[in-house]
């Protein structure tokens, strides 16, 4: 698969998605981002924004086993991961596999349930696995978690944990959309519709483009200037300017920096490129960094939010250049081994 064509998919999963989703062109590109970056997702926004609609419609549209967990306050862990029910049968313990055993998993409304329960999703998230009585069961290189959580919701909500929030590569505010798009939302949703979600893209050819992702070269400068805006959200650190020291309460960890990097290259491959620029790192730097970053009381009482330290983060570090492309043959930079 050339870089054409992968333009050329990216474009086509866009344009099947929109005509589903309308208004909500930033979340989908960065899902896809994150889809072929091995990341996780966190969707946040008011009711009614299509964020259910949104993970479901890119599931049928990569071919994906899907999976939807309504997030309540007495759920429970056994009901995110399964349980050993002693069958009758074999005369042995037999495992009922939970939710959590898919390719596309949506969790709907995740601050809703208690840690405890929240917490289930560690391992999967990070491992890509579950342990259940101490046996390992693996889920798959293309496991993924979408999430949604409401913003202005603060009755009966559990907000996530800050170990919980690094585990998702981004935080994607959902907005409303324009007059225009939620006229068209309106006359296409009251009316009788065909949607257009046949699957672009198979698993094989998913993992096929991971792996791609993951052997795109990144310049030394390039990997420099995402580290930059790790290193200076940290209060602690000499690099932190002054703005920083006087709106954070706490920095964005290794994490942040490796999102940065792996955002880039995902985001590179489906603009149909083998190079990383400073466009790249600065084009997912929000979404990266904005769950990372906490602001202190008296940032919040000026109105000052993550979006708006990391906006001058982007003006005071220095930019990084573009690298030279190649003329369009992924096997000229990643080796003949690479997906054709």
């Amino acid at each position: 698969m050339d870089l054409d064509r992968i333009r050329e998919t990216s474009a086509e999963l866009k344009r099947r998605t929109g005509a589903v989703v309308m208004g909500q062109t930033r979340a989908i590109d960065l899902m896809l981002t994150a889809l072929f970056a091995q990341g996780h997702v966190l969707l946040e926004g008011v009711p009614g924004t299509a964020k259910t609609l949104l993970a479901r419609t890119f599931s049928r549209l990569l071919a994906l086993d899907f999976a939807r967990i309504q997030f309540t306050p007495d759920l429970m862990p056994g009901d995110i991961l399964g349980t050993n029910i002693f069958s009758f049968e074999s005369n042995a313990f037999v495992l009922t596999k939970g939710p959590i055993f898919t390719e596309i998993l949506l969790a709907d409304e995740i601050n809703r349930t208690p840690p405890k329960t929240q917490a289930a999703l560690l391992e999967a998230m990070q491992e890509r696995s579950v342990t259940l009585d101490g046996k390992f069961h693996d889920l798959g290189p293309g496991f993924m978690v979408v999430a949604t959580q409401n913003p202005i919701e603060q009755e009966g909500t559990y907000p996530l944990p800050e170990a919980q929030l690094d585990r998702f590569m981004f935080m994607v505010n959902v907005e409303y959309p324009d007059a225009d798009e939620e006229l068209a939302i309106i006359q296409r949703t009251t009316t009788v519709r065909s949607e257009d979600v046949a699957a672009v893209l198979t698993g094989e050819e998913i993992i096929r483009l991971q792996d791609l992702v993951l052997r795109v070269p990144v310049s030394d400068h390039v990997v420099k200037y995402a580290l930059e805006f790790t290193r200076r959200t940290r209060v602690q650190t000499p690099e932190a300017p002054d703005f920083v020291k006087e709106w954070l309460a706490w920095g964005a960890g290794p994490r942040a920096s490796q999102y940065l990097v792996l955002g880039g290259k995902a985001r590179a491959v489906l603009a149909g490129r083998t190079f990383v620029s400073g466009d790249d790192i600065r084009a997912v730097a929000k979404p990266v960094l904005r769950h990372r970053i906490i602001c202190n009381f008296s940032a919040e009482a000026e109105g000052i939010t993550p979006d708006v330290v990391i906006d001058k983060l982007i003006e005071t570090i220095p930019a990084a250049g573009n690298e030279i492309a190649s003329d369009g043959r992924l096997s000229q930079v990643l080796g003949s081994e690479g997906p054709q």
